[in-house]
């Protein structure tokens, strides 16, 4: 294996956000090895990034589980490249009301957003901080800067990968990393907002929801920042957004 091979890991690349990101970064040359919990969903995802010219692995993987996500970095790290950016891109945004809120739930929602956000993070972060470089990102949204009604579960993980974020970013800065958070205010445009909320999803062609390509372009520039100038927080919407 090459150490000239950089590698782009993506928790969670989904068909719109992850995904594109994944693209984004395989176009400027980077291999991207992509995860979801089943493999098949990756495959399209795959296929598309080999079709315009790059590199591409997908890893059936469960970012909740310690075990799985050692043995992925280790995997990845020995027979593919050494990873130079890391995007945590796991929402898990699942409305409730907090007097029908069960635990089980809440907890799978904050496993699924914030604690696997830590192991993948942790895991990269110590491969990295041996070469004193590479970039770490995570998805935020608004629910990451205050709590809506019917959200808290989501809000109190989204609260916490923030506060994760700020933590690795003062004491992993100083070694050479750049961890930044993003936060994405707004609808993004995706086959779920168009099925469920169409009102919101005609707003498209007015520039009204979020491009996933254009999110892309956003940590593809985090990512290219010189390290004199870095951002910690970096924030998303459409021109129209409330906020």
């Amino acid at each position: 294996m090459s150490q000239n091979r950089k590698v782009v890991l993506v928790i969670g690349a989904g068909d719109a956000t992850g995904g594109a990101i994944a693209r984004r970064f395989a176009r400027e040359g980077y291999i991207a090895c992509v995860t979801r919990r089943s493999a098949d969903k990756l495959q399209p995802l795959v296929d598309a990034i080999r079709a315009e010219g790059g590199e591409a692995h997908g890893f059936a993987s469960d970012a909740r589980k310690e075990e799985a996500v050692i043995e992925l970095v280790e995997t990845i790290e020995r027979d593919i490249g050494p990873i130079e950016a890391f995007v945590f891109n796991i929402g898990a945004n699942v409305p409730c009301s907090i007097l029908e809120e069960t635990a089980r739930k809440y907890f799978k929602i904050w496993e699924m957003a914030c604690f696997s956000g830590f192991l993948t993070g942790r895991e990269v972060a110590k491969r990295m901080v041996k070469r004193q470089r590479g970039t770490i990102l995570f998805t935020g949204a608004t629910a990451g800067l205050r709590g809506a009604s019917g959200f808290a579960a989501f809000a109190g993980a989204k609260h916490g990968i923030r506060a994760l974020a700020q933590s690795m970013a003062r004491e992993l800065g100083p070694m050479g990393l750049h961890v930044a958070h993003v936060v994405v205010d707004g609808a993004i445009d995706t086959e779920f907002i168009r099925d469920n909320f169409p009102e919101r999803y005609k707003l498209k062609d007015q520039d009204g929801i979020l491009a996933p390509e254009h999110i892309a372009d956003s940590y593809w520039y985090l990512h290219s920042q010189p390290r004199d100038a870095w951002t910690f927080e970096l924030d998303l919407r459409p021109w129209i957004e409330r906020w």
